[in-house]
């Protein structure tokens, strides 16, 4: 048994792409403000240092086939928490409302008549790409890009991949790289052999990689990918812009003369 906590509110909060830097400082805040703090796979739990001390961090990941707990059981806690102990602050990596599932979590807390809060964060799929230098948009390129998750909740790729592969737009795909032959193969069909594409692993982290090819070559790069690691797929030909890749284009053009 426990008293009701009048106070009851929960804040979603994005913590960005990994780098402990490059959360809000308005996300900062809540952090510091939390009385129980519940934290995902991809937060940087260097973060959870600025709470009080004392604050409860429950850690409520979920990685590929290792969920710690259910989306149900993620609302449950949230709700207990908050009319126990009063501001509860659900970390996530990135930016809540972009593939994070924070709108069901939303509508749960909202449908116990506990007050909400939402703060965005840093998308991956905006920071990670431009912190390589490369542009998402660039004029004369292309003119939108796509964010589109490379695994639906049946596992299957989604179906605006080849939608998305029919127009000029950068593709950037999260949570792709287990369907990454899938994804290349119906990219393929749609794009100019010589497309670049981009793997980031670990994006903003200083373990981060990046692995670029084309499509025709994507299979080469197939056992480079460590699959425990978090990345995005980025596809357009802005990947050209990548400073590596223009290094190699100009190697290109001047063994051509020798």
């Amino acid at each position: 048994m426990f008293i009701k906590n009048n106070n009851s509110k929960v804040t979603l909060v994005g913590a960005g792409p990994g780098d402990k830097n490059l959360i809000t400082l308005k996300g900062l805040k809540a952090i510091e403000q939390a009385d129980c703090i519940l934290y995902d796979a991809l937060v940087n739990p260097e973060i959870l240092e600025y709470a009080k001390k004392g604050t409860p961090c429950i850690y409520v990941g979920k990685r590929f086939n290792n969920h710690r707990l259910t989306q149900d059981e993620i609302n449950q806690l949230l709700v207990l928490k908050a009319q126990e102990l009063g501001h509860v602050v659900r970390l996530k990596g990135g930016d809540p409302f972009v593939f994070g599932r924070g709108s069901e979590e939303i509508n749960y807390i909202e449908s116990c008549n506990i007050s909400t809060e939402i703060i965005p964060g840093i998308s991956s799929s905006l920071a990670v790409p431009s912190m390589q230098g490369i542009p998402l948009t660039k004029r004369t390129i292309n003119e939108s890009f796509w964010v589109i998750t490379g695994t639906t909740s049946n596992g299957n790729i989604s179906k605006d991949i080849e939608l998305g592969a029919q127009s000029s737009a950068t593709l950037v795909i999260l949570m792709g790289l287990r369907n990454f032959s899938l994804i290349m193969e119906n990219i393929k069909t749609h794009r100019h052999k010589f497309t670049p594409f981009a793997i980031i692993q670990n994006g903003s982290l200083p373990n981060e990689t990046i692995v670029i090819d084309t499509i025709n070559n994507y299979k080469n790069i197939i056992e480079t990918i460590d699959y425990s690691s978090p990345g995005i797929i980025v596809i357009g030909d802005v990947v050209a812009e990548h400073p590596s890749y223009l290094d190699e284009e100009i190697q290109r053009v001047l063994n051509s003369y020798i």
